[in-house]
């Protein structure tokens, strides 16, 4: 089976490691996805993130859901894990870093400091989303409402492309399914076309969204996506997902 069924609980790490045997290509550039749900690209040495939603935990308390408060520090542990795997030069966040505006007054001082050792080691961008149109002006780095990677825009919210365009992009939390032995297999995913590639959410708290559901309609041709299993990540065509 492609996937674990177990659920993974607020004091695990997700695994992490970049995949050896998928490469994904867009536009002349390698993309080659980690078990984290980041993306390496090696002729920028940059590393990709797509939707941590910090404090995300914190916001739910406000409104009465209380869940256990460690949601940031397991998504930065994990994060920090993916660096000291990959090694890059750049981290890039494609928007939604943070649940909302506020999260910088909540996060935890030991957290914070955590985030702005992190961007303080290496060329660090943040872009802005819809969740974090403002992002803390105090973590380090810069922030940016697009970056162009090569050929390739990265952004958060992805858009209609106009011929000989392409792009990167988080905010849709893809997660495909697939029938495996009679089970049927859930898990997050990269999705990607010729033209565009959505990344999953990395954040602990963050949900995900069936790449056959209408928020993705008419964002993909003939794509694939490479479900992240537990020890793995394994590819299939748009025809095998459910």
């Amino acid at each position: 089976m492609p996937c674990s069924l177990k659920p993974r609980t607020i004091s695990s790490t997700r695994p992490c490691g970049l995949s050896r045997s998928h490469r994904i290509r867009l536009s002349g550039l390698d993309l080659i996805p980690d078990l984290s749900g980041a993306i390496y690209v090696p002729d920028f040495q940059a590393l990709l993130i797509a939707d941590m939603h910090l404090e995300k935990g914190s916001s739910l308390a406000r409104r009465g859901i209380h869940l256990p408060p460690y949601d940031t520090r397991e998504t930065l542990t994990q994060l920090s894990s993916v660096i000291a795997d990959v090694k890059p030069n750049r981290l890039i966040f494609l928007g939604d870093s943070f649940h909302d505006d506020a999260a910088r007054d909540r996060i935890d001082a030991a957290d914070l400091a955590a985030l702005r050792r992190i961007s303080a080691e290496r060329d660090t961008i943040w872009i802005t989303g819809n969740h974090d149109a403002s992002p803390p002006q105090d973590i380090g780095g810069q922030i940016a409402r697009e970056v162009a990677l090569g050929p390739v825009t990265l952004r958060h919210e992805p858009k209609s492309l106009p011929q000989g365009v392409f792009e990167i992009a988080g905010h849709l939390h893809p997660a495909a399914a697939v029938e495996s032995r009679g089970h049927r297999i859930r898990c997050r995913c990269f999705i990607a076309d010729d033209r565009r590639m959505v990344l999953p959410a990395f954040g602990s708290y963050t949900g995900a969204l069936s790449v056959r559901s209408d928020a993705f309609d008419g964002l993909f041709g003939d794509y694939h996506v490479w479900m992240i299993g537990s020890r793995a990540i394994h590819r299939f065509p748009a025809a095998k997902v459910r």
